[in-house]
C-alpha cells in the first residue's frame, strides 16, 4: 500500500509538473521580503547582499517570494560573528496550515571561541522531534559558506560546504510520512532565545555586544516553483529529482556524523522511553564518539 502511494505520488507530480523555466539564483530584492525587524533587515549591493540584525528591542527575518515543491536550495551565511551565545540563526523551508512541513537548520549562537551548533529537524504533517545536533568543523563566522538541501521523492539531505552531514528517508511504504504534497517557502531570521539556545539556556545574551549581525549571500534555487496547483522545474532539474546516495557519499556522510554529531534523537533513550520513532529502527542507529 504504501509503496504504491509512493509511486502514485511520483506520477502525479510528473503529470502536474512542467520543466521549462531557469535555475532561479536571482539577486535578494527580486527573490525576497524582508517580513519583520523594523528596519534591522537590510538588503544591500544591488541585492546582492542580505543582513539581518538583533537587538534588544527586536530581531528580523525574511521569506522567499515564491513557493518550492522538490529542489536544491543553496544559500551562503556568515554567522554572527563573536559572543553570539543566546543567538538563533534560522534558515528553513516550511509550509503553511497546522499540519505543516518543514525542513530545518538553526545555528545556535555560543561564546566566543566555541563552536557553533547546527540544530535539524524535520517536520512531517506538523510532527517534528526529529533534532540532530552538529557541531561545525570550522569558524561560520570568518567567512561565508554554504548550507543546502535537497529535496526530492527519495530523500532529504542536509550538506554543508557540498558536504552530506544527514538524510531523511522517504521511508512511506514503512507507513512514515514524508514530505511530498505542501510547497514551502523558504525563511531566515535572526532572534533571541537565550532561554534555551547556549547550553540549554544557562548562558544569556550579552547585549553589550549588541546588534548581532548575519550576513547571506549566493541564494540559488534550482527548484520546483509551485504556482496554481503546478510545478515549474528547471530544464536540468533531473539530476537532483533522481539524486540518490551511493555507498562513498553515505560513507562519507557517517564519518561527518561521528566526528561532529552532538545530539542524535535516535539514541535518546531517556527522551523516548517507550521506544524509538519508527524511523529510528528503520535507518541504522549512529552512536555518538
Amino acid at each position: 500500500m504504501g509503496r504504491s502511494t509512493s509511486i502514485l505520488s511520483i506520477l502525479l507530480f510528473a503529470l502536474t509538473t512542467t520543466f521549462l523555466s531557469p535555475v532561479y539564483a536571482g539577486t535578494f530584492d527580486r527573490e525576497f521580503d524582508i517580513t519583520w525587524g523594523g528596519g534591522r533587515g537590510k538588503i544591500l549591493n544591488n541585492g546582492e547582499l542580505l543582513t539581518l540584525s538583533l537587538d534588544r528591542a527586536s530581531g528580523s527575518g525574511f521569506q522567499s517570494k515564491k513557493e518550492y515543491l522538490f529542489g536544491k536550495i543553496d544559500i551562503q551565511i556568515k554567522l554572527v560573528p563573536g559572543n553570539s551565545a543566546g543567538t538563533v540563526t534560522t534558515y528553513y523551508l516550511k509550509s503553511k496550515g497546522d499540519t505543516w512541513d518543514e525542513i530545518d537548520l538553526e545555528f545556535l549562537g555560543n561564546l566566543t571561541g566555541d563552536p557553533y551548533v547546527m540544530h535539524t529537524n524535520v517536520y512531517t504533517q506538523g510532527k517534528g522531534d526529529r533534532e540532530q545536533q552538529f557541531n561545525l568543523w570550522f569558524d561560520p563566522t570568518a567567512a561565508f559558506h554554504t548550507y543546502s538541501v535537497i529535496w526530492n521523492h527519495h530523500h532529504i539531505v542536509f550538506l554543508v560546504d557540498g558536504i552530506p552531514i544527514r538524510q531523511f528517508k522517504n521511508l512511506e511504504h514503512r507507513r512514515i510520512p514524508y514530505l511530498k504534497m505542501q510547497p514551502m517557502r523558504l525563511y531566515s531570521s535572526l532572534w533571541n532565545a537565550d532561554q534555551w539556545a547556549t547550553r540549554g539556556g544557562l548562558v544569556k545574551t550579552d547585549w553589550s555586544k549588541a546588534p548581532f549581525t548575519a550576513s547571506y549571500r549566493n541564494f540559488r534555487a534550482d527548484a520546483c516553483v509551485s504556482y496554481a496547483g503546478k510545478s515549474y522545474c528547471p530544464a536540468g532539474s533531473r539530476r537532483w529529482l533522481s539524486h540518490r546516495f551511493g555507498r562513498a557519499a553515505e560513507d562519507k556522510m557517517r564519518v561527518v556524523q561521528r566526528k561532529f554529531m552532538v545530539y542524535n534523537y535516535c539514541v535518546d533513550s531517556k527522551r523516548f522511553p517507550h521506544g524509538f520513532p519508527k524511523e529510528c529502527g528503520i535507518h541504522e542507529r549512529q552512536k555518538l564518539v
